[in-house]
């Protein structure tokens, strides 16, 4: 098949939507598919083997949009609105059998598949309305129309791609004619601890260590995770090691683990390649997501169970749709609460051992990088068909 994958994101990087864009594009290859990647001008180019082929377009920089981070942003818009003109500009160029329209571009597939008659897919990494009024509470008296504008997307989609059972539901209550749940993956494979970098040798830990990697997003809980470690006995001789995060935001949180007094025992490292995922997680004996919003499963998560290792988490839909009391301990999103879970979790080695090995069980079983293909394969044998059916009625 001819596909249009539209990504409104700097592609690549090491951060959760542009990863399972890559995912998405391999399997894509594999399955002998030819795609055109339109994506932001930001971002590093990548190859891809296979009996397909992919070719990566990107926009022109707009003025001002340069480190575009995730989440809706007035640079994101700007970088949307040079995207469009592009799209315009392929769809005119090419002749394409499907769309994959990934968030909000599937407001642009929805006009220029109506314009060009293409089908397109609507790849829900998010619920755009539920992020846009979490980050910005001024737009929430307009949260009904978003969602209207979103159910239309949503229902002129030939199939949506869902990363979770919430966005599934959301995408079935709206109308959506077909809906395949295509999951995260765990990405510990591609990599070996050996030739990654760990951390206890750079910051001399000995004891305990507990590691949050990701991204610090305030939806992240980065000020739940600083405030509940504060109120851990220091007595356990435990370590906060936190990787990832924009230089202001480790700036951010280190003058809060300074107030808090944490200086001794909270270490934030800043950004980290892929590379170093399994080294990491093989030096931690708990891995942390102290997520306070959102509505999709965090990326990492996947990751955090592959390893083997217990995890602390909130008791939100965002972990409680993967993660139960047999694979996680989940906590209430208060720092009191946390803190008792991270405590929990630290004193009890029966426990830690207990809830790691149910996590790496689940999720070899349930989402590995084989469910991924066979979904992704399922759905586009199924819009194969349905072109070639249209093909042969014309």
């Amino acid at each position: 098949m001819n596909i249009l994958l539209l990504a409104p994101h700097p592609f690549f990087q090491d951060r959760g939507t542009p990863i399972a864009v890559d995912l998405l594009l391999k399997t894509l290859v594999l399955r002998g598919d030819a795609v055109d990647v339109l994506t932001y001008h930001e971002g590093e180019d990548r190859s891809y083997t296979g009996p397909g082929r992919v070719v990566i377009h990107r926009i022109a920089a707009p003025p001002g949009c340069r480190n575009i981070r995730p989440g809706f942003s007035p640079k994101k818009l700007v970088a949307d609105l040079w995207m469009y003109r592009k799209a315009r500009q392929l769809c005119r160029a090419n002749t394409y059998d499907v769309i994959h329209a990934v968030e909000e571009s599937a407001f642009m597939a929805l006009r220029l598949g109506r314009k060009h008659q293409i089908p397109f897919v609507f790849d829900m990494d998010s619920s755009m309305p539920i992020q846009m009024a979490d980050k910005l509470p001024m737009l929430k008296p307009i949260l009904g129309i978003m969602h209207a504008c979103e159910a239309r997307a949503i229902r002129g989609a030939e199939a949506v791609t869902a990363v979770c059972d919430t966005l599934a539901d959301i995408a079935r209550s709206a109308g959506a004619k077909n809906v395949a749940i295509l999951r995260d993956v765990p990405l510990l494979d591609q990599y070996s601890e050996h030739d990654g970098r760990g951390f206890r040798g750079e910051l001399h830990i000995d004891g305990c260590a507990l590691l949050y990697i990701g991204n610090l997003e305030p939806y992240q809980g980065i000020d739940l995770l600083i405030e509940s470690f504060a109120k851990v006995s220091r007595e356990l001789g435990t370590h906060l090691v936190i990787v990832g995060g924009t230089p202001g935001h480790v700036q951010q949180y280190r003058a809060k683990a300074s107030h808090l007094s944490l200086d001794d025992r909270c270490h934030l490292l800043g950004p980290r390649p892929l590379s170093d995922m399994r080294a990491l997680m093989a030096e931690a004996d708990v891995l942390l997501s102290p997520r306070t919003q959102g509505n999709n499963t965090p990326m990492k998560i996947y990751s955090y169970m592959a390893s083997g290792k217990p995890i602390v988490a909130t008791d939100l839909p965002t972990h409680t749709q993967v993660l139960n009391p047999e694979t996680a301990r989940l906590s209430a999103p208060e720092p009191a609460a946390f803190a008792t879970a991270l405590e929990t979790v630290i004193r009890d080695a029966d426990l830690r051992k207990r809830i790691g090995t149910r996590a790496k069980q689940v999720v070899e079983t349930d989402y590995s990088l084989a469910v991924f293909q066979s979904t992704l394969n399922r759905l586009y044998d199924s819009l194969q068909q349905t072109c070639h059916h249209g093909e042969g009625t014309t």
